[in-house]
Formats: C-alpha cells, sequence, structure tokens
C-alpha cells in the first residue's frame, strides 16, 4: 500500500479543534484539501501528520502550538497614532485590520486597545500559541514523480 511521504501530493479530509473542543475549521462537505508534503503551504505539524497515512486512513493529530502557529510574540503588538488610521474605520477592541508592511506583504492586525491618541493592534496569528487537534482521512495520494 502506498503511503504519504514527502514530496506526494495528497487529498486528505480534516477537521479542527482547539483543545477545548471547539472546532475552527472543515473541510467535511467540501472538496478535500489539496496538500504537497514538504512544500510549505500548511503548518508543519500538519504536514507531518500526512506522512505515513495510506489512502482511507484515518487518525488523529495533536499539534503543539510551537509547530502550528508558534507561541505569542509580544514584539509584535505595536502602538500606532490614531491619525495614521482613516477616519471612516469604525475602530473597536476585536476588529481585524489589513496592513501592508515595510516587505510588501499583507498582515492582518487585531485591535487590542482604543484611546483618543493611538490605537494597539496585534499582528500575531488570531491562532497563536493554541494547540490544535485535527480528525485526518487521506483520500488519495499522487506520488511524487
Amino acid at each position: 500500500m502506498t503511503q504519504a511521504k514527502t514530496g506526494d501530493t495528497v487529498k486528505v479530509h480534516y477537521t479542527g479543534t482547539f483543545d477545548d473542543g471547539i472546532q475552527f475549521d472543515s473541510s467535511i462537505g467540501q472538496d478535500p484539501l489539496l496538500v504537497n508534503i514538504g512544500a510549505g503551504e500548511t503548518i508543519p505539524g500538519f504536514e507531518k501528520g500526512l506522512e505515513g497515512m495510506g489512502i482511507g486512513d484515518k487518525k488523529t493529530i495533536n499539534i503543539p502550538a510551537a509547530e502550528a502557529y508558534g507561541e505569542h510574540n509580544p514584539e509584535l503588538i505595536h502602538e500606532v497614532p490614531r491619525a495614521d488610521i482613516p477616519e471612516e474605520i469604525d475602530l473597536k477592541v476585536g476588529l481585524e485590520l489589513t496592513a501592508q508592511g515595510p516587505d510588501g506583504n499583507s498582515y492582518v492586525l487585531s485591535i487590542k486597545e482604543v484611546n483618543e491618541e493611538t490605537v494597539t493592534v496585534d499582528a500575531n496569528h488570531p491562532m497563536v500559541g493554541k494547540n490544535l487537534n485535527f480528525e485526518l482521512e487521506m483520500v488519495d495520494i499522487a506520488p511524487q514523480k
């Protein structure tokens, strides 16, 4: 039986939950996720969990925060002058904004605090610091050529 390995392209169904059981994503009822193992298209722990699975195999994996979105980085919290944000944006704690960094990449910023002078934003990924659990079902494997 063919087992998934680095370089293979696989199709997998998944359901992702946090340690408290709350579901954050699932492919059930949709097309399976297409993953090129080793290409860095998903978080490292997810790709690692696919390796060794055969078509039809099911398993549950736990991905520690370090192998998912990493640990919270306080250096990614910044105070921005309120005047630097367009007035038409109704700033509220929890609102997510998209900003372009100096490298040209887009970043999602979560508003943590708002006052008359500044807005405190957090550029950490919303799932940073969280362990992730996935129920996986291997649907197809296209071995590396």
